[in-house]
């Protein structure tokens, strides 16, 4: 615990060294110390105060220091506390009550996923906007890595349309071997929005944005592949499900008819794929891997060994 706070210090006053030059770092970090280890302040009243008095003990006017801001594109490692400014891009609806909300933030450099902790009490943020995040720590989840808001992070909306990157330019066609690990919610026989160009997932006959509307139904699975080194968030579409299983949206729906139950399709799905061990060859976004081939892998154990041979003997 000690050393985590130690560490803390020795972040923000790297932080303020590196804003306020010709500033005593002996004295900052002792000034820091008071504040965040005998005193207990949060952290953002902590360099508030540190900013307040190097500019009045300095004799640095306020108008003259510049807030720096770390690209998106330049975030490359866990555990680094940063400021960004960025667009909200998508929002995510979230899948536990201790996440208040989870999606994609960028700029003219790139995007990165974020994760608002509910604990963090802060306004919710809305795709479109722009805003500036004060103290927001990076962290490393499936070997992704990820901007999380807590409770001594700072969120200021400003009036700018900040350029991102288009999402067209991050993605990238790969091909993932790994067991499907889990099937997420909104998987099997599921029903979209019929209006033209929404296509979002129907819950009750009800668009989220459309409200009642007729439905159109699609077969998909939302998995996640899991390829021992990280973890990819999968979108197998209904040809996919087929080439798997051979349930079509017509068997699909039959099913469901016949058990006067929509979740059996589901269940079958999961009971015919979790664990199993998938090659899928799509196009990788921001969030998801967009299968266009996926197929059971069947290693042939035969090469496997001579390659391991080969690479032994080499």
């Amino acid at each position: 615990m000690l050393g985590d706070l130690m560490d803390r210090v020795d972040a923000i006053a790297k932080e303020l060294l590196e804003k306020y030059e010709g500033v005593d770092r002996k004295e900052i970090i002792e000034k820091l110390k008071k504040l965040l280890i005998e005193f207990k302040v949060p952290e953002n009243e902590a360099r508030r105060t540190m900013e307040n008095y190097i500019m009045r003990e300095y004799g640095i006017p306020r108008e003259s220091v510049r807030e720096t801001f770390t690209r998106i594109g330049d975030i490359t490692e866990a555990g680094k506390w940063v400021n960004v400014k960025a667009k909200v891009i998508q929002i995510w609806e979230s899948s536990s009550p201790s996440i208040a909300q989870t999606g994609l933030i960028g700029d003219e450099s790139g995007v990165i996923r974020f994760l608002m902790w509910t604990k963090a009490n802060k306004p919710p943020l809305v795709e479109g906007k722009s805003y500036i995040f004060r103290n927001v720590v990076v962290d490393d989840f499936g070997n992704v890595l990820r901007l999380n808001i807590n409770r001594t992070s700072e969120i200021v909306e400003v009036n700018e349309d900040i350029e991102v990157k288009p999402l067209e330019n991050l993605r990238e066609d790969i091909e993932v071997v790994g067991a499907l690990v889990a099937i997420q919610q909104n998987s099997g026989l599921i029903q979209r929005c019929s209006v033209e160009g929404c296509n979002r997932v129907v819950k009750s006959g009800k668009c989220p944005i459309h409200g009642k509307v007729r439905p159109v139904e699609d077969l998909r699975i939302k998995g996640v592949i899991d390829d021992g080194e990280r973890t990819y968030e999968v979108i197998i579409n209904e040809d996919g499900v087929k080439e798997l299983t051979g349930i079509d949206i017509e068997k699909a729906i039959k099913m469901a008819e016949e058990h006067f139950d929509r979740g059996v399709v589901l269940a079958e799905l999961k009971t015919l794929l979790l664990g199993k061990y998938l090659k899928v060859t799509g196009s990788l976004t921001p969030r998801y891997l967009i299968a266009r081939k996926v197929e059971f892998y069947r290693p042939q154990i035969r090469d496997e060994v001579d390659k391991l041979l080969a690479e032994l003997e080499g």
